[in-house]
């Protein structure tokens, strides 16, 4: 009797271990997973805003003149989101604009670290439709960096962007998304 608890009991084993193996495998696989089937089959997570943040890096501080349509207004929305349970507070100033595309603007949002320690933390920025993403260029932001924030520490950062003359006439509402990350730990 012994002798068949044993194999059972080694059986069992070897499966706990397949078990173990197999979910730290799906674990290791998940982002890569993710990004096959949300972004490339599903199109749910587009990676356009990590491209427009690279373009964006290389846009500072350089202003293309646009020839300013008048007559014209589109409606650019401001949304925020924090990431988990981070610490903080975060908001745009103004919920939206009306903007003339070829027009310069600048929008503050206004972020607060609401915990007792130094937070370091990034926003990300994504833009809705995504279609809009190429005809929407920001030339100073503060997603571009990290932002340091001391415990109770409010800060007031600008973004300065235009909306490009050549946007399709269809489009009369965009919605700029950032995300604030805290990645004090990855540091």
């Amino acid at each position: 009797m012994t002798e068949n608890l044993t194999k059972k009991n080694t059986k069992l084993l070897r499966i706990l271990v397949l078990v173990a193996v197999a979910m730290f495998g799906f674990g290791y696989a998940l982002v890569p997973l993710y990004n096959w089937v949300c972004v490339d089959l599903l199109g749910l997570k587009d990676r356009a805003d990590v491209v427009q943040s690279e373009a964006d890096k290389r846009a500072v501080g350089k202003e293309t003149v646009y020839t300013v349509n008048k007559d014209r207004e589109v409606v650019v929305e401001f949304e925020t989101i924090l990431n988990g349970a981070i610490p903080m507070t975060f908001r745009a100033q103004t919920q939206q604009i009306k903007v003339h595309p070829g027009q310069y603007y600048t929008m503050n949002f206004i972020a607060q670290n609401t915990g007792d320690k130094t937070l370091l933390a990034q926003a990300k920025p994504s833009l809705s439709p995504v279609a809009v993403t190429d005809f929407f260029q920001k030339t100073q932001c503060f997603c571009f960096i990290e932002q340091t924030f001391k415990p109770g520490e409010t800060k007031i950062m600008p973004i300065r962007f235009v909306v490009k003359p050549s946007l399709a006439p269809e489009y009369k509402k965009i919605t700029l998304l950032y995300t604030f990350f805290d990645i004090t730990d990855k540091n």
